[in-house]
């Protein structure tokens, strides 16, 4: 019966959507097997999960998924876990002395459910006020993009973001908000395929009314071309 409890009371954390940390939880040995030995692993571990399931690995079209699979999983969808993947996020001298909010809005998300390894997919937009650096706009995209690939929970990769930017461009005045589906959701279970969730982070400045409403009217704004 404890077992049975225990796995009843995992099974309601995810469901419910928790997350246990603002950091991923990752093993001390995470990187002692090189990328084509995870691989290697992980191939087999999908075909015995195919052939359980009671399907034909002789099949010209499912002969190939556990490498595809396999594949995609490290290089891919959760090559955010590997630190060495971690863009590089150069900061200039503000020499505008631009002293507004830059807002980069509506960048693609693409991540994946810790619960279910189902997609989430949606949007990013960020905002930072220069603490006199700056930092080029799409390097703003690639850091959304390595944290958004590895296993997720929203609220976690909000934080992750701002977390992020604020270590890069020195400061604390850095906002994230993401609007986001997730397959878990749409797809399973409730099965609600019109709703989605939205996450918010918020440090320094921007914990102020005026200048958080600034930012979200930022976000409201139609930039269509």
């Amino acid at each position: 019966m404890k077992l049975d409890s225990k796995l009843d009371e995992f099974n309601t954390l995810g469901d419910n959507h928790v997350g246990t940390s603002t950091n991923t939880p990752m093993r001390k040995d995470a990187f002692a097997l090189t990328n084509e030995e995870k691989i290697d692993s992980i191939k087999d571990d999908v075909r015995h999960i195919m052939e359980t399931l009671g399907l034909d690995l002789t099949d010209d079209s499912l002969k190939g998924t556990p490498n595809r699979v396999a594949k995609m999983f490290v290089k891919e969808i959760f090559s955010g876990l590997d630190p060495k993947n971690k863009p590089s996020a150069s900061t200039f001298d503000n020499k505008y002395k631009y002293g507004e909010m830059l807002v980069e809005k509506n960048i693609t998300v693409y991540s994946t459910c810790e619960h279910h390894l189902l997609p989430i997919v949606g949007r990013a937009h960020v905002a930072y006020i220069s603490n006199g650096t700056v930092v080029g706009l799409s390097k703003m995209n690639r850091i959304v993009d390595y944290f958004s690939n590895r296993p997720q929970v929203q609220e976690r990769l909000t934080i992750q973001i701002v977390k992020e930017l604020q270590e890069v461009l020195n400061t604390q005045d850095v906002a994230c908000v993401i609007d986001a589906k997730h397959l878990c959701v749409n797809s399973r279970g409730i099965r609600d395929v019109d709703s989605s969730t939205v996450t918010s982070e918020f440090g320094g400045k921007f914990k102020e009314t005026e200048t958080r409403r600034e930012f979200l009217d930022y976000i409201k704004l139609d930039t269509t071309f």
